[in-house]
Formats: structure tokens, C-alpha cells, sequence
């Protein structure tokens, strides 16, 4: 029987693959984990954690401004942005500490270095010029923005990645996109004072969340002053003289801005990880094709996260990663669930949703019953914020099984995690209505909607 110098390892050092490596060496396997960047990944590095710092940084202005409802008088306020991105540093630098300690501290071994595979149970490392072999590989290496090469002047273009590490905030902004990444630096550059312009190809932003959420949303970030232009495309940047951009549109419209913001999507990160020469297979996307149990076409060599392209969310892959310990180590081989996913957009106002939007929900279910409620949240009575939130719940007229709730306006998020938990286990709407509310709160909406707004047959709306 071969001896490998591992029993596992792991080239990614995000959530997904950080998660894998603590708990294998956590149960006495020999694990390495290498990372070219730093420990933490895109949720903790440039993704979710420092997204949510700079939601909160962009929500004071209408804190400060609602206060006055409420008796409170503030002084002008003044915001400085370099001290949001030091503090922002100062907390990611602690994550991602806490992240490589935490393989440490299981008994594994961690590389700050590139990792490529050789063959199927041999990988190396790039900084060390050298090579190791395991009898389980496993790639999490996450995805990166879509760099959109086929756009003349998308070199002049920032992403996500750099939106956190502006050197000055910009006055303005023209942001390409209409999924969460674009909605929520929208919203983020708009409540920082930044005259922000969102553009999208599509018919409405938010594709895949339910419409009524997405109309809500756009009217709502509209009322704010943010610009969205729907059904529309950049066909070229342009540097100016004075270092600003020009960013023409197929409408035929210019737009100049400091920044230019490019949010079209995620794509896989598999360049120059070796995946030719070990023969794993990659998909049209460039995505590491796996089975059901996140095995790729070779027995020993496996893939999680967002570099399989199969649900880009952070609790996915360590959801992954704990299913992958249990099929590779401890011989119960698990399927990650893929089902009912809850989610959140911080949108202002945000929203949370899970399980089917009314339009998925058509395509399924001959017969539906659609709950839905729209009013001013208390919050917002005194301040005179006109604001509005939206609770709907889609509901399967036969079995009164509640499909899909979505939520849009304040605390949508933490609503959708419970949410999540309801819909996961397949309660009914006599099950909603059964439950007693907590009064007054905003969610109390969800349990005392007892008449449907509408119907719908076979794919009919009925009133």
C-alpha cells in the first residue's frame, strides 16, 4: 500500500477548505493546507464579512437622520474613509489569524504558498519549490469576478476585490451588474454620499428572487437617488485627460465617473492549478466537475465551494466540507443539500428569502396560494421614513405546505435564518397560522396573514 506524506490536502485556505482541515485533523488524519493569498477566503478576505462593516458604515446617515423623529438632535456628522478601511483591516487581519490558527490548533500544517497538482496524489508548492504527496486531495480555491475582457476599456475597471482598498472614496460611480455583489455596493457607495449609477441588462435586478421583492427593491433604491437603468450595457471605458472615466452605453448615453465598478458574475478559480496534466475534468465554466458526494472523475481528488460553480455561497461550502470529512473519513458517505437555501441580500432595505420564489413555484405547483403584506414598519412611524416593508409567503394550495417565503425591509436576514428552519422541515401554513406572534414586531406579519391575497391556477393569477 503506497505511504503518502498526508492523509489530506487541501489547496484553498477559505471556509470551505479551512472547515475540511480542522475537523480531519481533528480526528488524528495528517493535514496540510495551502494558501497563496491569506487564510479566510473571499467571505472573510473581500467578500461577506467586510461587505457587512461597510453596509453598517453606509446605514448611519439615515440613522442619524431618523433620530430626529425620536426627539434626538445630532450634529452634522462627517465621514472619513480611511478610517472604515483601517478598522475594516485591523478585523480581517484578526479573521484570518483565527482562521490558520484554527488548523494549527487541530494538528494540521498550513503552507503560505500556490499549490498546483502534478498528478492525482502529488501536489506542489510553489514557494517551496517543491513537491508532497496525499492520499486525498482536496480543492477549494473559491472563484474571482468576472474580469469581462471583452469590454474595450474594462483594464480601467475596478471589482469587488478593490472597492474595499480605495485610496480616496470617489465622488461617483457607475457600477455594471444587477445581482447581490452590484445591488449592494450600490447601496453601500450611495449611503457613503457617493452618486452612484447601477446599470443591468436584464428586464429587473435580482434575477432568480421572487418579483415582487425585485420591483420593491428597485423602487425603493430609486426613492433613495440611486440610478438604475435596466435593459442596458456598457459598450466601452474611456480614460480621460483628468483620470476620470467615461463609461458609453448601448443607449448612446456617456456617464462620467471616478470609478467604474464591474459586478457581472463569478467564475472559477482553476487557472494553473495542474488540473490538466492529473486529468481532473473542468466544465464549460471552467468548474471543477463533481458527483453528488464532491468526488471528481478521479477516486482520491475532490472539490468544494465555488470552484465547482454549484451554489457561490459561503455557508454552502463549509456545509460541503462537513459532508466531505464524513463520505472520505469516516466511511458515511454524506450528500451536501443543495435544497432551501435561505439567503440575504443587505440591500437598504434588505432582503431575505428562502425556498421558491411565485414565478419557480408556478412552473411546479398547479395550485397556489400567495400570502402577502406590505405596510410601514414601526421603526419608521416616527422618524416619517416612508419606507415600506414586504412580507409574502408561497404556499402550495393542496398540501398547504409553505413553499417560499421572502421578505423585504429591516432584519430580513436574521428572519430568513429562522424562516429557513420552518420551510426546511416542511411546515404548513396551518402550521404559520398556528404559531402566536410576537407583538409588535415586524414578523408577527408572517403568522397573522390568514386570508390569501390572491390565488393562482395553472399559471393564472386569480383575485
Amino acid at each position: 500500500m503506497p505511504t503518502y506524506d498526508y492523509d489530506l490536502f487541501v489547496i484553498g485556505g477559505g471556509s470551505g477548505g479551512v472547515r475540511a482541515a480542522r475537523l480531519s485533523a481533528g480526528l488524528g488524519k495528517r493535514v496540510a493546507v495551502a494558501e497563496e493569498y491569506r487564510y479566510g477566503g473571499t467571505c472573510v478576505i473581500r467578500g461577506c464579512v467586510p461587505k457587512k462593516l461597510y453596509v453598517y458604515a453606509s446605514q448611519f446617515p439615515d440613522h442619524f437622520a431618523d433620530a430626529a423623529g425620536y426627539g434626538w438632535t445630532v450634529p452634522e456628522a462627517s465621514f472619513d474613509w480611511p478610517t472604515l478601511v483601517a478598522n475594516k483591516d485591523k478585523e480581517i487581519a484578526r479573521l484570518s489569524g483565527l482562521y490558520e490558527s484554527g488548523v494549527a490548533n487541530a494538528g494540521g500544517e498550513t503552507f503560505h504558498s500556490r499549490a498546483s497538482l502534478v498528478d492525482a496524489h502529488t501536489i506542489r508548492i510553489e514557494n517551496e519549490d517543491r513537491t508532497v504527496t496525499a492520499e486525498h486531495i482536496l480543492i477549494a480555491t473559491g472563484g474571482r469576478p468576472n474580469p469581462h475582457v471583452a469590454l474595450p476599456g474594462h483594464e480601467h475597471c475596478i471589482f469587488s476585490n478593490e472597492a474595499f482598498d480605495l485610496a480616496e472614496l470617489p465622488k461617483s460611480i457607475v457600477i455594471a451588474g444587477g445581482g447581490y455583489i452590484a445591488v449592494e455596493f450600490a447601496n453601500i457607495f450611495h449611503g457613503l454620499g457617493v452618486e452612484t449609477t447601477l446599470i443591468y441588462r436584464g428586464m429587473e435586478i435580482l434575477q432568480r428572487f421572487d418579483m415582487d421583492l425585485r420591483h420593491r427593491l428597485h423602487e425603493e433604491m430609486a426613492a433613495k437617488g440611486i440610478r438604475i437603468l435596466c435593459h442596458t450595457i456598457f459598450e466601452q471605458i474611456d480614460k480621460r485627460a483628468d483620470g476620470r472615466l467615461a463609461a458609453t452605453l448601448n443607449s448612446g448615453e456617456t456617464i462620467v465617473a471616478d470609478q467604474v465598478m464591474l459586478a457581472i458574475g463569478r467564475i472559477p478559480n482553476t487557472e494553473n492549478l495542474g488540473l490538466e496534466a492529473a486529468g481532473v475534468k473542468t466544465g464549460v465554466r471552467d468548474e471543477i466537475i463533481v458527483d453528488s458526494l464532491s468526488r471528481t472523475n478521479l477516486d482520491n481528488v475532490w472539490a468544494i465551494g465555488d470552484v465547482t460553480d454549484r451554489v457561490q455561497l459561503t455557508p454552502v461550502a463549509i456545509h460541503e466540507a462537513m459532508c466531505f470529512v464524513e463520505t472520505a473519513f469516516k466511511d458515511n458517505p454524506t450528500e451536501p443539500d443543495h435544497d432551501c437555501i435561505a439567503t440575504a441580500v443587505f440591500s437598504q432595505p434588505e432582503i431575505g428569502t428562502v425556498g421558491l420564489s411565485e414565478d419557480e413555484a408556478v412552473k411546479r405547483f398547479e395550485s397556489l396560494e400567495i400570502y402577502s403584506a406590505s405596510f410601514r414598519p414601526m421603526r419608521h412611524t416616527l422618524s416619517g421614513r416612508q419606507e415600506k416593508m414586504l412580507t409574502k409567503l408561497v404556499v402550495d394550495a393542496e398540501t398547504r405546505r409553505v413553499l417560499g417565503a421572502h421578505i423585504l425591509g429591516p432584519d430580513a436576514g436574521e428572519m430568513a435564518q429562522l424562516l429557513g428552519i420552518a420551510l426546511k422541515a416542511r411546515l404548513t401554513k396551518d402550521d404559520f397560522d398556528r404559531t402566536m406572534a410576537v407583538h409588535p414586531t415586524a414578523s408577527e406579519e408572517l403568522v397573522t396573514m390568514y386570508r390569501p391575497s390572491y390565488l393562482v391556477r395553472n399559471g393564472s393569477r386569480v383575485d
